[in-house]
């Protein structure tokens, strides 16, 4: 028998070392582009929570009446 070998019966799916070696470093690819966005979202939370805060100040602020008495 070979040395090493491994037994693989027939329904057995086989992957060479280097395929799985290239799908680790997609996955580490994806997982870094998947960092990077979920930072890009939280920066745009944040923007978008200080401009809706300034928005309700100046909402909030009294409206001037016309000066001709009409509304």
């Amino acid at each position: 028998m070979l040395e090493g070998a491994v037994a693989v019966s027939e329904d057995d799916d086989v992957t060479s070392n280097r395929a799985v070696r290239q799908m680790e470093e997609r996955i580490r690819e994806l997982e870094r582009q998947l960092g990077r966005k979920t930072v890009e979202v939280e920066i745009l939370k944040e923007a978008l929570d200080k401009t809706r805060s300034k928005k309700r100040t100046w909402l909030a602020q009294p409206q001037p009446k016309p000066k001709d008495g009409s509304r």
